[in-house]
């Protein structure tokens, strides 16, 4: 069998210039060499960026998961790779032999959709949050698992043309669990490989503005879209009890809300509720769809 083809998508807004330049030239200068860089820029043209990669500028914002759609459709439907990597513009891979880890790990399993890459600061620390399991304490155990980091990560493009791309009206929030849930009810595994790194500052995601009501909003659509029916107010519920406990902000309350209620009332795209053997496997993986 022989290796994986590598290719790379990489989303910006132009608003980083110098960590851009650095993360393209961390991914040039790996030793195995990607097949097609695709850099998408979301509503920015892309004019200052000198490097040898495919530009695809776009005239609007699409957010993170339009604009990662754009450069992964472009790749699957070439038939130039067989996985794609996907980074954070103010990221950076510090080893030179990632993509030769991720050939290697995609080589032995099949069946493997999703890896996971270990997000860490410059200093070489990982938040809890950057861990995609509950039990979060030693960053550096590898597994399987439920979910996986948006800033670092590999995706199948055989797991792409099964299940589908990124759900593009989430633009921000829970998209990453929108789709590792449908590649796990597919049967497709996601590692979480410590040893691959991308260095990224440490930074919250409330920065955003829109982070309180996106994660409200997108948590509703995520719950009715893929969950059974049996599990979506116990879902709902949860989320809510551990909100009320985590925002100290009345603003911050008050956007959420405003997204929990845009969620009940808004279309969320097709509903395809995932198997009850799926609900059983996240639970023996240690996340059961409720948390």
């Amino acid at each position: 069998m022989s290796l994986p083809r590598i290719g790379v998508v990489i989303v910006t807004m132009g608003t980083r210039p110098r960590e851009l330049d650095a993360l393209i030239a961390s991914v040039v200068g790996q030793d195995v060499a990607p097949a097609r860089i695709v850099l998408v820029g979301n509503a920015t043209p892309l004019t200052d960026v000198s490097a040898d990669v495919t530009k695809i500028p776009l005239d609007e914002n699409l957010g993170c998961p339009g604009g990662r759609n754009v450069g992964l459709s472009l790749l699957c439907e070439s038939g130039e790779v067989d996985v794609v990597v996907e980074l954070d513009d103010d990221g950076l891979l510090i080893a030179d032999d990632v993509f030769r880890t991720v050939q290697r790990l995609y080589l032995a399993d099949p069946l493997l959709g999703i890896v996971s890459f270990r997000v860490a600061d410059e200093f070489g620390e990982t938040e809890r949050r950057w861990v995609p399991r509950l039990r979060a304490d030693d960053p550096m155990r590898r597994g399987l698992v439920t979910a996986f980091l948006g800033g670092g990560h590999a995706l199948s493009v055989p797991m792409l043309d099964e299940i589908g791309l990124w759900p593009e009206q989430f633009f921000f929030g829970h998209e990453e669990t929108d789709l590792a849930w449908r590649a796990i009810d597919a049967g497709w595994k996601i590692l979480y490989e410590p040893e691959l790194v991308l260095q990224h500052p440490k930074t919250s995601p409330a920065r955003h503005a829109v982070y309180f009501r996106n994660t409200a909003r997108n948590r509703v659509w995520l719950a009715k879209r893929r969950l059974p029916s049996a599990l979506l107010p116990v879902y709902l519920g949860v989320w809510t009890l551990l909100t009320l406990a985590r925002i100290h902000s009345l603003p911050g309350l008050r956007s959420w809300t405003a997204g929990f209620v845009e969620g009940m009332r808004t279309p969320c795209g097709p509903r395809k509720p995932m198997k009850w053997r799926t609900v059983w496997r996240l639970t023996r993986l240690g996340r059961p769809p409720i948390v």
